[in-house]
């Protein structure tokens, strides 16, 4: 049975999401819809490159993956069809794919105007449905679209700077708890630290500093501050048993900076 996956910035309020699998359902006789996430904030491809980036690897190989985030097309940001790491990509090329994406596609394809509507304001609903149920039938891309050799590059805003003895990057999501992921992985992390003492600070927040990662959030007490790395290997800043967004003032693109020491 085909994997469609829906990662929108459509909200729960309206009729929308209901239309989207609707017609999917209409399209085809048996299929596995999945929410990833209708809550994006809208037109916020970093927050939903984020959230996919984070989950579409658990899903078995060939699932197709429908981000309608910004999903309006232009000469300059067409809707694309992507295969990549064994995963089938459908949205806009607004940089999210390469926000998206570590590795270079296997395919890339501009959608054509045979699978374009006379709907222009819904294209998730007619374009990337259309695209996933083809797809899901076992058509190729390349009946879908003229072929593309790359995709927008915004990929620089999820890369954090280091040299011998810092790092900067910004936080990059706020979660449903209040927890501030940041774009600083483990394994940078590692590369520059070679097991050195160090301290994390928060934008112009010094008394917000932090000198050592932990594992659990009971390693400080209730209400006290953190840094831990989180199951993707991001950096995340965290209040135990509160919200580190609200009461710390953390927002997404603040910067966090570590400096080692030798």
């Amino acid at each position: 049975m085909p994997i469609i996956t829906l990662t929108t910035d459509l909200g729960n309020t309206d009729h929308y999401v209901s239309a989207v699998k609707a017609n999917i359902l209409r399209q085809l006789e048996s299929v596995n819809i999945i929410d990833i996430s209708h809550n994006i904030p809208t037109f916020n491809v970093l927050h939903a490159a984020f959230v996919l980036k984070n989950v579409y690897k658990d899903f078995p190989p060939g699932s197709i993956h429908i981000i309608g985030v910004n999903a309006e097309s232009n000469e300059k940001t067409p809707h694309i069809a992507v295969y990549a790491d064994e995963h089938f990509f459908i949205g806009t090329d607004n940089g999210l794919f390469s926000l998206l994406l570590d590795i270079k596609p296997d395919k890339i394809v501009h959608i054509t105007t045979s699978m374009e509507s006379d709907n222009e304001n819904f294209p998730i609903n007619d374009v990337f449905v259309k695209a996933a149920c083809h797809i899901a039938r076992g058509g190729t891309l390349e009946l879908i679209g003229s072929p593309a050799a790359d995709f927008m590059n915004k990929s620089s805003k999820l890369v954090p700077l280091h040299e011998r003895n810092s790092i900067r990057g910004s936080i990059v999501h706020i979660d449903h708890y209040g927890n501030a992921i940041t774009n600083i992985n483990q394994r940078i992390f590692n590369e520059v630290a070679k097991g050195r003492k160090y301290s994390i600070h928060l934008g112009n927040r010094e008394h917000y500093s932090l000198s050592s990662i932990k594992k659990k959030y009971n390693e400080v007490p209730l209400g006290d501050a953190l840094a831990m790395f989180i199951s993707t290997g991001n950096l995340t800043i965290s209040l135990n048993m509160g919200s580190a967004s609200s009461l710390m003032g953390l927002e997404i693109n603040d910067t966090v900076r570590i400096e080692f020491y030798d």
